[in-house]
């Protein structure tokens, strides 16, 4: 009976590709169409006197160590896009059936062979590891997950020691909460927790919370809570794990209220993990919430800004699933990352071809816009079957040292639209420069040098191909093929761009409609033009320039979402362009645009028609062209 109702709700499932198979994994302990018997397990059973008393002595030394835990973004192996894919033979013993440990260890191998002299040093177990092949989840008299042991023989210290081994590092995942299949009767006892129960670690009510409502909502007003968290980490770090993927988090996930608001979750794993005498890495996901992004900063080393990248499909990832949806997702999260804690854009699926389900131009786009937002590189692969393109694009170097320097994240320089260039300023004064067209049919994409505040001759070198390209005066064009990017390292030969500034609460201006002078700590001038709404405008009055051009008009704008705003000079009909999220309704960040100028004095308006725009803090405009 439960073999046949698990595969009902399997099939009623299907209709969601970005969600099914991680919903399946818990939606079926939900359902309450399989039946969670716990198992004693040895291996999870830990001995209370040494665990207790190796915590006791190195929790110092683990907080000097995490201290320097993702100083840059993490790179390596995940075994979920494999898992997840639907390509042949991939999982011949059902869904999800692909994780087991000889397929670990046999990507560990390859791991350490190809890709570890790269960086690439996480191997990251993801979800089902203690499931069996009919996904019946397993719990140790602890309530704790413990591994199936027809997918880990062995045991989950024995896959770590393996990876160990080859002087790599090993991941395991859990989702967010108190599994329902771990409550038991709610008589469980919490490990090293004395008069704790699986009942006093939730809410009586037993609400349920994670991103799948699969588990019970820890009660951290009751010890015991932060008590069944330490047991858990305290598991991990007797095996060895050194990073944990915790799934289903929220605020995030698709889900709001209190329920899955799961901060409290987060924190207590952070200090779980402090006190558990080894340090790990601790990554949450998916799709977080960026109102929280202080917490996920405080509390974690890294965060999902977006839906998993995998297609479910008979490939890893399409283009058009959701990998093209992080142009659209990224730029709002810019600012949120830095050393210690990093933007999660995801598996980086490019290096086997065919199985990829991506082409050339789209894979090397896919790497390209991962590594200027310094995303983790690590790819869901098969390492034993990389072809030769694919691994081109993991070991470029200089690639690589885009997503691991100590530069800013990249942003757009330009409105959103399907060619894009993105940028971002480099320690030694030079620019790490994108170029997209995510255009169905090729196009040509220009780099203005006034985007990035300078003018007059650059050089500029190809990341991709290795070459230096000479010097360019003022811009670079390229023509793309559809999907396509090129990344170049731009040096500036001569000075900083002379403009002049115009702000747009400046009396000068011309209000209409809405259209109103607001606060803003982070503005020029402490101001800008807000309520820009139903047919309302913002006039720049007086942009003086000495000779008629094309001008690249820097706009300094806020805007807590992606919003459109028509922009023209003078009599214009003009253009509606759309503004990339700033991240919150405090943060300044600037976009260029293109724009005719007359010699003398000129207007520039901002024009919302009927839509919502972005707030306004100041135009800047070179003096020349």
């Amino acid at each position: 009976m439960r073999s046949s109702s698990y595969r009902a709700l399997r099939g009623a499932l299907t209709g969601s590709p970005r969600r099914t198979l991680r919903t399946m994994l818990v939606l079926a302990v939900t359902a309450g169409l399989v039946t969670a018997v716990p198992v004693a397990a040895a291996q999870a059973t830990a001995a209370p006197s040494k665990s207790v008393a190796a915590a006791a002595t190195s929790a110092a030394a683990t907080a000097d160590a995490t201290s320097d835990m993702a100083a840059k973004p993490y790179m390596g192996w995940s075994s979920w896009s494999m898992q997840s894919s639907k390509y042949p033979g991939l999982n011949p013993d059902g869904n999800y059936s692909y994780l087991t440990e000889a397929n670990v260890l046999k990507q560990a191998d390859a791991l350490a062979d190809t890709l570890k002299k790269y960086g690439y040093n996480y191997v990251n177990i993801d979800a089902g590891w203690w499931m069996d092949y009919n996904w019946t989840p397993e719990y140790d008299q602890y309530g704790r997950q413990t591994p199936d042991p027809v997918r880990f023989p062995r045991g989950m210290k024995a896959v770590a020691d393996h990876i160990h081994s080859k002087g790599l590092k090993a991941g395991i995942y859990l989702p967010v909460g108190l599994e329902k299949g771990g409550y038991g009767d709610g008589k469980l006892p919490i490990w090293n927790a004395p008069g704790c129960t699986t009942a006093d670690v939730v809410y009586p009510d037993l609400r349920t919370t994670n991103g799948w409502d699969s588990a019970y909502k820890l009660n951290f007003d009751n010890p015991c809570a932060q008590k069944y968290i330490d047991s858990q980490a305290q598991m991990f770090a007797d095996w060895g794990y050194d990073f944990l993927k915790l799934d289903g988090v929220g605020p995030g996930s698709f889900k709001s209220g209190d329920n899955y608001n799961n901060v409290a979750d987060v924190a207590a794993w952070h200090k779980a993990i402090a006190a558990s005498g080894r340090p790990m890495h601790l990554e949450l996901s998916w799709s977080l919430d960026i109102g929280h992004a202080a917490d996920w900063k405080k509390y974690s080393n890294g965060w999902r800004i977006d839906t998993d990248v995998e297609c479910y499909c008979d490939t890893l990832v399409s283009w058009e699933n959701s990998v093209n949806d992080r142009w659209n997702d990224a730029p709002a999260w810019s600012s949120k990352a830095g050393p210690g804690g990093w933007n999660d854009l995801d598996a980086i699926d490019v290096g086997n071809g065919a199985m990829d389900g991506l082409t050339n131009a789209e894979r090397q786009s896919y790497m390209t816009l991962w590594a200027i937002n310094k995303s983790p590189l690590f790819t869901g692969d098969d390492l034993t079957k990389l072809d030769s393109y694919g691994l081109s694009l993991l070991t470029n170097q200089e690639v690589i040292a885009v997503d691991q320097n100590s530069s800013p994240v990249a942003r757009p320089v330009t409105p959103m639209g399907d060619q894009q260039v993105w940028g971002t300023k480099n320690s030694d004064g030079s620019y790490t420069v994108a170029l997209f067209n995510l255009g169905s049919a090729p196009a040509s994409v220009t780099a203005n040098w006034a985007s990035f505040g300078f003018a007059g001759a650059a050089s500029v070198r190809d990341l991709w191909s290795h070459q230096d390209l000479g010097t360019y005066k003022n811009k670079i064009t390229a023509t793309l093929p559809a999907h396509g990017s090129r990344l170049f390292t731009v040096k500036p030969g001569g000075a900083p761009l002379a403009t002049t500034g115009y702000e747009a609460e400046s009396a000068n201006n011309t209000l209409t409609g809405n259209a109103t002078v607001a606060g803003c700590d982070s503005c020029s001038g402490g101001k800008k033009i807000g309520n820009l709404y139903l047919d309302s405008k913002l006039q720049f009055n007086d942009v003086t320039v000495k000779k008629a051009g094309i001008y690249t008009v820097n706009v300094a704008y806020v805007s807590g979402d992606p919003r459109s705003v028509t922009v023209y000079s003078n009599s214009g009909n003009g253009t509606s362009l759309r503004f990339p999220s700033t991240g919150d309704w405090g943060t300044v960040e600037t976009v260029s645009v293109q724009l005719a100028l007359k010699a003398g004095p000129n207007t520039i308006t901002f024009d919302s028609g009927w839509d919502y725009s972005p707030d306004i803090d100041r135009i800047d405009v070179p003096k020349s062209v």
